[in-house]
């Protein structure tokens, strides 16, 4: 079995597949495609928890990424080419679940922030 199909196990473990992404059907080999691409844009990749509330059908936590930045990042906001620079991004994620697995996720991060520490981005000039 390729890595590629081992990740897809794990995350089928804990993930529905498709399962919704901010309210869009979204297939799982997605998800793990994009922990890939966080894992080579990012050398010491690191995540933080920064608050966590859980009910039976709802986990919701505030989160900081880190990492050295030293492959191609993708962001809703345009690629960022490596800067070797530790750069962090704040989000926040709720899971819904529902026998013990969660089948929607909505998320939101602030990749404008992390695109103007890594100076992709300046708002001054604006």
């Amino acid at each position: 079995m390729s890595e590629g199909e081992d990740a897809l196990l794990v995350f089928r473990s804990v993930y529905i597949d498709p399962l919704e992404v901010n309210g869009a059907q979204t297939a799982l080999r997605e998800l793990v495609d994009r922990a890939r691409m966080l894992q080579r844009a990012f050398e010491g990749l690191h995540a933080e928890i920064l608050e966590r509330f859980d009910t039976p059908e709802r986990s919701a936590f505030a989160f900081r990424l880190s990492g050295l930045h030293v492959g191609r990042l993708m962001t809703p906001l345009g690629d960022v080419a490596p800067t070797g620079q530790t750069l962090d991004v704040l989000g926040m994620d709720i899971f819904e679940i529902r026998q013990g697995r969660v089948f929607a996720v909505w998320a939101v991060a602030d990749y404008l922030g992390l695109l103007m520490r890594a100076k992709a981005v300046n708002l001054a000039n604006a």
